[in-house]
């Protein structure tokens, strides 16, 4: 944060000559910007949606971050949000994401080379309770921005959120899920006077698993109100959730009720950055 020092020089009616004859000090120079960033975001959402898929059973989700950036590019985080079990961790019910990277511009141009970590505390790859190993996710991505225009590509170096293959009938296969990769194209327009709109399109491509390759994509609003941010988004996919076949993304929760969680939906939100 910049700060400007305004320095009032005082010459007193008793000075001496030699005073009188010494120039009036200069303006102090404004303290340096600092290099250092550190921010906060909490929101709350009708639905968390990750890639277009739910991740709370189509219900409400309480998230928040933390953010450390420096003027070289450099930046660390940690991003959190509730989940429900059933979206594929077994006994959690939240998730915990840190991810760092280096993130330069040249202009109205951008890069982002970094890296993620997802972890779910409490759940279990195997399910049932201290059943093996948490639910976890490594990815690297690359990203690049212009304006209001940016694309990104995420590529995970272990077993995708610790799934394992699957075949056409939907039994598994042992088949690593290593190397599914995630692309994103966004746009983020900036109308003025507090709204803005934004667009999202994604492709998932799932290694070694029967039908779970799939297309997303958002069209959203928001409006700025001192510091308060509201939105308003239709997500919808075309992933495989229905009740005949292979579905990968038909969810079924621990009480029997199943769920399309690529299902088309409106996701409302309110969120503010301190």
């Amino acid at each position: 944060m910049k700060k400007s020092l305004i320095a009032l020089a005082l010459v007193g009616a008793f000075a001496a000559p030699a005073f009188a004859q010494t120039a009036a000090p200069a303006a102090a120079e404004a303290a340096p910007a600092s290099p250092h960033t550190l921010t906060a975001n909490v929101g709350l959402f009708s639905d968390y949606r990750f890639r277009g898929i739910s991740q709370t059973a189509t219900r409400p989700a309480l998230q928040g971050r933390f953010d450390y950036a420096h003027s070289s590019g450099f930046y660390v985080g940690n991003w959190n949000s509730n989940v429900d079990a059933s979206a594929g961790y077994p006994d959690g019910n939240l998730e915990m994401d840190f991810y760092g990277g280096f993130k330069p511009t040249f202009g109205d141009f951008g890069l982002d080379i970094g890296g993620i970590f997802y972890y779910y505390p409490g759940s279990s790859v195997n399910g049932g309770k201290n059943n093996g190993d948490a639910v976890t996710n490594k990815e690297l991505y690359l990203g690049g921005s212009w304006k209001f225009l940016s694309a990104k590509v995420f590529y995970s170096v272990d077993d995708y959120f610790s799934a394992r293959g699957t075949d056409s009938t939907g039994a598994a296969t042992g088949k690593s899920t290593q190397g599914t990769y995630y692309g994103d194209l966004s746009a983020n327009f900036d109308l003025g006077s507090g709204w803005g709109i934004n667009a999202h399109v994604g492709y998932t491509d799932v290694k070694n698993v029967h039908n779970a390759d799939y297309t997303d994509w958002k069209l959203g609003v928001t409006k700025d109100i001192s510091g308060w941010v509201l939105g308003a988004a239709y997500i919808g996919t075309d992933a495989k959730g229905g009740t005949t076949g292979v579905q990968p993304y038909r969810f079924t929760k621990s009480s029997g009720y199943s769920y399309d969680s690529g299902k088309d939906t409106v996701v409302v939100s309110v969120s503010r950055t301190f």
